[in-house]
């Protein structure tokens, strides 16, 4: 049942999502895809990611947030050090391997990571156009 219900969850969640969380989705999927392909156990590089995820992330929130008693979102303050997160361990994993800014100079790479944003991005359009179809 609680299956069920978080299924409807993400069905619901990506037929009204808009294209600049889309965008994101693509950002983290990209993230994901080089992790994968370019993982460094080494901890240094973990460790370093995680401080400066804090700091930065900690400037952001404190960027965005007002004095007033305004209801807070969680998933802002996770986005708000995820991304610095994310910057600086990518950079350290493609760092000396030849990558012109966020582009694999493998082409094959680089298709793969296209290719899997675009799979997201259809697979987001064909939830919209099915709900548009049953509403």
């Amino acid at each position: 049942m609680k299956q069920a219900l978080r299924y409807k969850g993400a069905i619901k969640y990506f037929y009204e999502i808009k294209l600049n969380k889309a965008i994101l989705w693509c950002y983290l999927i990209w993230y994901i895809v080089v992790v994968y392909l370019y993982f460094d156990p080494s901890l240094k590089i973990w460790i370093n990611s995680v401080g400066i995820s804090a700091v930065v992330g900690t400037g952001l929130l404190l960027s965005v947030s007002s004095n007033k008693a305004d209801k807070k979102d969680n998933w802002q303050t996770f986005r708000l050090y995820l991304m610095p997160f994310c910057v600086s361990s990518f950079s350290a994993l493609i760092k000396d391997h030849e990558f012109i800014v966020f582009i694999s100079p493998k082409i094959k790479e680089t298709l793969a990571l296209v290719l899997c944003c675009i799979l997201f991005l259809s697979v987001v359009l064909v939830i919209k156009s099915i709900k548009k179809k049953i509403a």
